[in-house]
């Protein structure tokens, strides 16, 4: 049945390979067609903000396009759906933040933007990590990275990474993640807009536990004492605290097991991270990617490790040694209150400024705006877009 599945979307596909290309459709996706979020979400945002209406014809496809709120400006196509195809065979630029798959068949007119889904990773990746990942995925892997025509990275660092384990030998655009904009740029009346919607008064001081996933599916490294962290950020801190979890979509059908009492609000089904990293005061995290994001508010970041030698044994290798990183790691409970109260944030604002120089931060806040003049070139051309700026 799956064989005639994709049998099918592929001759629905070379047909629709032989409509013309719309010259100014943009198409994106975000994690599969799961979220409306990432870089895709910001550089949309950006878009619609800048531009005049229809500018760009901007499509966005979801698994569930009825569950996804309108927005003024976008069209929704339902992934895998005969408009799904047509919209994306007729598109001039597709961009999303993860792997296509042998259902994108790239046109020689059209160009890939990969923003990919951070902006540094703790975590070692594609090529580096090749031993740990299926061969399945690797080969899809390697089939994207040869279609793509732009990668996005936050810093040198990445960089350095993009050329060496991406499979990719192309531009890499140095200007930072779109979806970090959001973070430099946080101000007051964003944050109120985001609390309301989650219900949280504005009084509130908002402590973040955002963990990855393990392969074994093991659910004791989450074992974070929420009444402990809460009674103690309000010692060393003061004022009222509220803990928000986020945990990966992987462990979302368990979720209830980690979340389930009256310490926490479970986010983990809210789209958009960065929303909610915006509003964070103090984060706990161990091996993810946005701990890296989040080092652009400046704000306190812990590394939540209990399974640190089983993890880089029987998981994935790391980039850094924990103890390179500005971010405080801890191996229990104890030692995580200890530290929260030992938190002094002069010398964690000076190895923070130490780690950003390190890895050489792209991250300014306008990597969206650099993006979109890109996009107006590849559409339209150099000549139409230096007019408009004119204008």
């Amino acid at each position: 049945m799956e064989f005639l599945k994709k049998y099918i979307s592929l001759v629905i596909i070379y047909l629709f390979n032989c409509l013309p290309i719309k010259k100014n459709k943009v198409f994106l996706f975000s994690y599969y067609g799961s979220q409306y979020g990432c870089s895709p979400k910001y550089i949309t945002e950006y878009i619609l903000k800048t531009y005049p209406k229809d500018y760009f014809d901007l499509v966005w496809a979801f698994n569930d396009p009825d569950s996804k709120v309108d927005i003024e400006g976008i069209r929704k196509v339902k992934t895998m759906s005969l408009r799904y195809f047509y919209e994306l065979c007729t598109s001039k630029v597709l961009i999303t933040n993860f792997r296509t798959t042998d259902l994108f068949i790239k046109r020689k007119e059209q160009y890939y933007i990969q923003t990919w889904h951070s902006s540094l990773r703790l975590k070692q990746i594609e090529k580096d990590a090749e031993g740990n990942l299926p061969a399945s995925y690797v080969q899809i892997a390697k089939k994207d990275s040869k279609k793509c025509d732009l990668l996005l990275s936050g810093c040198d660092y990445s960089t350095e990474i993009f050329k060496r384990a991406f499979w990719y030998g192309g531009e890499i655009f140095k200007y930072g993640t779109p979806r970090n904009d959001i973070l430099v740029h946080a101000n007051n009346d964003m944050r109120s807009s985001i609390l309301f919607k989650l219900n949280i008064p504005s009084s509130c001081k908002v402590a973040f536990y955002a963990p990855t996933f393990r392969k074994d599916k093991n659910l004791d490294v989450y074992n974070l004492d929420f009444s402990k962290v809460k009674e103690t950020l309000a010692k060393r801190f003061g004022g009222e605290w509220i803990i928000l979890v986020k945990l990966h979509p992987h462990l979302m059908s368990v979720s209830n097991q980690i979340t389930a009492n009256d310490l926490v609000m479970d986010v983990t089904q809210y789209d958009d991270i960065q929303e909610l990293l915006s509003i964070t005061d103090f984060l706990i995290s161990d091996y993810s990617s946005l701990v890296f994001d989040y080092s652009v508010t400046k704000k306190p970041c812990f590394l939540y490790v209990p399974d640190l030698e089983d993890y880089t044994q029987n998981e994935r290798g790391l980039y850094f040694d924990l103890r390179e990183l500005p971010f405080t790691s801890v191996l229990n409970n104890e030692e995580l209150m200890r530290k929260i109260q030992s938190y002094d944030e002069t010398v964690y604002r000076k190895e923070l400024e130490s780690f950003l120089s390190k890895i050489g931060s792209y991250e300014d806040g306008y990597a969206a705006k650099n993006l979109a003049t890109r996009l107006e070139e590849i559409c339209f051309g150099k000549e139409r877009r230096v007019m408009n700026e004119a204008v």
